[in-house]
């Protein structure tokens, strides 16, 4: 496979677009069915971690341009199949309600954690079981590529719970609308700037490597977080930034019936201090 640091670009940027857009349309098609629909999805989707776990397994002692795509597909297969089954209301958390108006930002933190804890241990889980099979291995690459999706997203959770002025709540499916209380609309908070200058380094620092790293198939495995990384950087200017980037996947997805998942009023109110 190509070791072009360009090519690894491009399959990033393309499979971070088709693999979201794939999971937001079975989402959207489930969504228009019944609750079992959503169930069958996950059930469809289980190849994902067969295809994960010996894809990451082959890739172990390959440090080649091919085994470092093979980690990270394996990656991908394994944080999509996870991400699926949580979109479907399959794997989420404890507390499956609306949150009440007016708590304290501690009390509406661990509400939210009740929200996703199923969801996250999963993440942790298998983050631990990749770092295990790693160790001593010639390509880490699944593991990183696993890593910084976590990080990543971990980051965007936490700037939706404290406040951001742009959130788009057209793809939450209707297991997770409850989600959509939990959001805080209005300005940014301290944390914002931390996460996306944390990210703007940590892209440089993987950028570094990426050009000066002799070996190939590193500079390939580089190349890949790079852009993982500039994505996730990405997507957090898409919670500040007045850019439609709905449209990257609504024309995809099928219409659905009128469900309004926007931040109750007393929510909005309060990230805007009022």
């Amino acid at each position: 496979m190509s070791d072009n640091p360009w090519f690894a670009a491009l399959i990033t940027l393309f499979l971070w677009w088709f693999s979201t857009g794939i999971i937001l349309w079975r989402v959207r098609v489930a969504d228009n069915g019944t609750a079992q629909d959503h169930m069958n999805s996950v059930v469809i989707g289980l190849p994902l971690i067969a295809i994960g776990v010996l894809a990451a397994r082959a890739s172990l002692p390959d440090l080649s341009a091919t085994g470092i795509y093979k980690a990270f597909l394996a990656a991908l297969a394994l944080w999509g199949w996870i991400e699926l089954a949580f979109l479907s209301g399959v794997i989420t958390g404890p507390n499956r309600t609306p949150c009440p108006p007016a708590l304290r930002t501690q009390d509406r933190f661990w509400r939210a954690v009740g929200t996703i804890a199923w969801h996250e241990t999963a993440l942790i889980v298998t983050l631990f079981a990749l770092g295990i099979a790693t160790i001593g291995a010639a390509n880490p690459f699944a593991f990183g590529t696993f890593a910084l999706l976590f990080v990543a997203r971990i980051s965007a959770k936490l700037n939706l719970f404290l406040g951001v002025p742009r959130i788009n709540t057209q793809f939450l499916p209707r297991p997770l609308a409850h989600l959509a209380s939990y959001f805080r609309l209005g300005r940014i908070t301290a944390f914002f700037p931390i996460s996306v200058s944390a990210l703007t380094v940590f892209s440089a620092l993987l950028l570094e490597r990426a050009i000066n790293v002799e070996h190939p198939g590193m500079s390939v495995g580089y190349s890949l977080l790079t852009c993982l990384c500039l994505l996730a950087l990405l997507e957090h200017w898409f919670m500040v930034l007045p850019l439609p980037d709905e449209k990257l996947w609504r024309w995809m997805l099928p219409a659905r019936r009128t469900l309004s998942l926007t931040p109750p009023k007393e929510h909005v109110e309060e990230a805007n201090g009022l």
